[in-house]
């Protein structure tokens, strides 16, 4: 199964609300009690999305966090990416070469990348401010307008 972590799924939650009120700064326990997460788990998440330059801080009694920079320029995949504890890749060896014992000897290996190469290339086209869309019909919107249609062969 596929599947992002609860961190990455937190951090997503916390961008969006984020990019809501790209004119406000919120603090670690503004975000807490908005988004019913803990504090310490909130902080984590923070500080590893300003390690990749997706969220900035302001120090001070009236500071606290934005975006770094507009929604529309993060991706869902830099998220995963500032996130996940490993590589993006829907398999081992799709994410890093030579962890498998049999990589050389693989008959599906360079089809797994391919997949891998896609889901990734359509993770890099939504947005930030695709996410924060209240209903998932304007991202499917999004990535219909995206994807070439395939045709049929008859």
């Amino acid at each position: 199964m596929l599947r992002v972590s609860k961190l990455t799924d937190y951090g997503t939650l916390v961008l969006t609300h984020l990019a809501s009120f790209p004119e406000r700064l919120f603090s670690v326990t503004e975000l807490a009690q908005v988004l019913h997460l803990n504090a310490p788990t909130i902080s984590k998440v923070l500080k590893a999305l300003g390690r990749h330059e997706l969220v900035s801080s302001v120090r001070g009694a009236h500071g606290g966090y934005a975006l770094a920079r507009p929604a529309t320029e993060i991706s869902v995949a830099q998220i995963i990416d500032a996130l996940e504890d490993q590589p993006f890749g829907l398999t081992e060896c799709s994410a890093t070469a030579g962890t498998c014992d049999i990589e050389g000897d693989c008959r599906i290996r360079a089809n797994w990348q391919r997949i891998n190469a896609v889901v990734r290339r359509v993770l890099d086209d939504v947005s930030l401010a695709d996410m924060v869309q209240p209903t998932p019909l304007a991202t499917e919107a999004l990535l219909l307008r995206r994807t070439p249609e395939r045709k049929s062969t008859p």
